[in-house]
């Protein structure tokens, strides 16, 4: 059995009471929108171009003060380090946290796809993972 919440980077809410409840009764996490709309993959920027896409809008209010943009030097810094996309280290991150057994990301294309490939097996060390979740705090 699991529990299918709205559950990433920058959309941390259930911590507080859905995920203890969740571990409590041994459900599994399996969290969507995982890359925050696409907001993670760090397509989306101040000043940046314009994005095609139907969750743009929705992606952009990430940018509203100053965390979404600390989270995504963060994610852009850890994704460097690692020589792997911020999407591919924003899904390791979401499925480090406890009781997430997967996360739900899309990809519409071969190219995004290709981005998110290297979350198979890609582990953050507890430094890394801290910076993030510092950052997303």
């Amino acid at each position: 059995m699991c529990v299918q919440p709205h559950y990433n980077l920058v959309e941390r809410g259930i911590e507080a009471d859905l995920v203890p409840l969740a571990r409590e009764h041994g459900l599994a996490l399996l969290p969507y929108f995982g890359l925050a709309k696409g907001f993670l993959t760090g397509k989306y920027r101040q000043g940046g171009p314009d994005v095609d896409s139907p969750r743009a809008d929705r992606a952009r209010a990430y940018l509203d003060g100053p965390r979404g943009e600390r989270v995504l030097a963060v994610l852009d810094a850890v994704a460097a380090e690692r020589g792997v996309a911020p999407a591919a280290v924003a899904l390791a991150w979401l499925a480090d946290r406890p009781g997430v057994t997967s996360a739900i990301a899309s990809a519409r294309d071969l190219a995004q796809m290709e981005d998110l490939l290297p979350v198979v097996g890609l582990e953050l060390t507890e430094e890394e993972s801290a910076r993030l979740t510092r950052a997303s705090a």
